[in-house]
């Protein structure tokens, strides 16, 4: 597969990243041999670089890859940790958990606005000192905003921008407001002409543009400043349909399997707005035990006119 560099950091990684957050138990919820097992073939076919984080409670399911590969990988781990100390150990933890003695990347995990940095700023001070140490090669953020990856790119500390970006602009914000596909590609060639590398998330909405899998990807790799995409795999098969795409070996109709994919609501970033409730044709959302939304599978069409409105990318599908 093919590599590039992701900007200043000397990295080398493969078009396509393996986003680990699909196999682990907010997702898939693979048995762990299996989802080392999905890991492990990717590596084999050519994707070198994964991302991982400490929320997603996927670092055994790399450990145990990794045992079976003498290949060169690249993790990219995140933490939602605000303090020094908080980062720290989260740091460690991805350390011990994959037996890494170093973390090849090391982001903030979804900086939501400019003040959200700011108030992190003890985690991003560790994560300076990480790697004046060699424990982190690379540092940076995670982010949804528009407005974050403007101002990101003014900050020499910065190694890496992972934002979030597809075709439909679906999870994209701006401030407290909606933000565009083309004001988040703006901010990403901002980015990497100041030096800074970049990989992206979401080219599929979080499943729910799978269907257009052509359009899709085309989009994410005709923008400009980006080195990876990471793409969420469950199974081999769909290894194999984002290498062959690589390799301009799918028809331009291809369309994958999805009948077996289902709506759900991440739990970690619903806030309960009820803008998807009243988006349902079917009355298929309703407010669960915790007071958010959830999705009742029974009703559920799947026809996805939930997930645009949702104003933080909370509903999925897989």
């Amino acid at each position: 597969m093919e590599k590039n560099i992701l900007g200043n950091t000397g990295l080398e990684i493969s078009a396509a990243g393996f986003g680990v957050l699909t196999v682990g138990n907010t997702q898939l919820n693979l048995p762990f041999d299996k989802g080392a097992e999905v890991l492990s073939y990717a590596i084999e076919k050519g994707i070198n670089f994964l991302d991982t984080a400490q929320a997603y409670e996927t670092y055994p399911y790399i450990k145990k890859a990794l045992q079976k590969s003498n290949k060169d990988i690249v993790i990219c781990s995140k933490s939602l940790s605000g303090s020094f100390e908080e980062m720290k150990s989260a740091v460690e933890e991805a350390r011990t958990k994959m037996n890494r003695d170093m973390i090849d990347i090391f982001l903030l995990h979804e900086v939501r606005h400019n003040s959200d940095f700011e108030k992190r700023s003890g985690a991003w001070e560790y994560l300076n000192q990480a790697k004046a140490k060699g424990i982190v090669k690379a540092i940076g953020i995670s982010t949804h905003h528009v407005d974050v990856a403007e101002e990101i790119a003014d900050c020499r500390e910065c190694d890496v921008l992972f934002p979030l970006i597809n075709f439909k602009s679906l999870g994209i914000r701006n401030g407290g407001l909606t933000g565009t596909k083309e004001a988040m590609a703006s901010a990403i060639k901002k980015a990497a002409d100041a030096g800074i590398g970049v990989f992206t998330m979401k080219a599929f909405g979080g499943g729910n543009l799978t269907g257009r899998y052509m359009e899709a990807l085309d989009y994410v790799y005709s923008l400009e400043g980006i080195s990876s995409a990471m793409i969420g795999f469950g199974n081999k098969k769909e290894v194999d349909d984002i290498i062959d795409y690589l390799d301009g070996k799918l028809e331009k109709n291809f369309i994958p399997e999805i009948k077996h994919k289902k709506m759900n609501i991440d739990q970690g970033d619903c806030e309960a707005c009820y803008a998807c409730i009243e988006k349902c044709p079917n009355h298929a959302i309703f407010i669960n035990e915790k007071g958010l939304a959830q999705v009742d599978h029974d009703k559920c069409l799947t026809c996805g006119y939930c997930a645009p409105v949702c104003p933080v990318r909370a509903i999925i599908m897989f």
